[in-house]
């Protein structure tokens, strides 16, 4: 089964009697999902250089589709109280694998055959990192048109908000049904 990587989105940054849970939490011991945790303090997080970063699950999933694995994430998170997925995206540096995986066609060969292949990004060390919109560019002028943003990525991510926003909202069964949502 292929690997999916992600980044989901969490209602809030994680508190230290969060983390605890996770970190004892079967549905994450294999370690594909991480998290960053930032001070236990709140007020001390705005002093944290990337704080966006404490409402970030950094996400490697097994799954037969990414909107699967978004889904497993998403509904093993609800075991620890208090979190939530609220959104899901996709960072725009990749590495090969990860943009094969994206665009479902075998990249490393065709970087090496074709003219025009995107540079890997400059800086990157020892792993070579591309950028997603320069690949997804590159493929559009060879004639495959892949979309920047997977329609499994904008389902899951459009279901997390709509989902985050119905969490406190006080909506009557019959406006869901008209929106075509189920009555929760």
């Amino acid at each position: 089964m292929p690997k999916r990587s992600f980044t989901l989105l969490v209602n809030q940054p994680l508190t230290a009697e969060q983390a605890d849970a996770f970190d004892h939490c079967d549905a994450f011991a294999d370690g594909s999902v991480s998290y960053t945790l930032g001070p236990e303090n709140p007020g001390d997080r705005a002093r944290v250089p990337d704080a966006g970063a404490l409402r970030e699950l950094s996400c490697d999933i097994d799954a037969p589709t990414l909107l699967d694995a978004v889904a497993q994430v998403a509904r093993d998170l609800r075991l620890i109280p208090g979190l939530r997925a609220v959104g899901v995206r996709y960072d725009d540096i990749v590495t090969l694998e990860e943009a094969t995986q994206r665009c479902g066609r075998e990249l490393a060969r065709q970087r090496k055959e074709s003219a025009g292949f995107p540079d890997p990004e400059p800086g990157t060390g020892g792993t070579e990192f591309y950028s997603w919109r320069g690949i997804t560019e590159w493929l559009a002028r060879i004639g495959d048109d892949v979309p920047e943003t997977p329609c499994d990525l904008l389902v899951a991510d459009r279901a997390l908000r709509l989902a985050d926003a119905l969490e406190d909202a006080d909506v009557a069964p019959g406006t869901l049904r008209s929106l075509g949502l189920p009555a929760i």
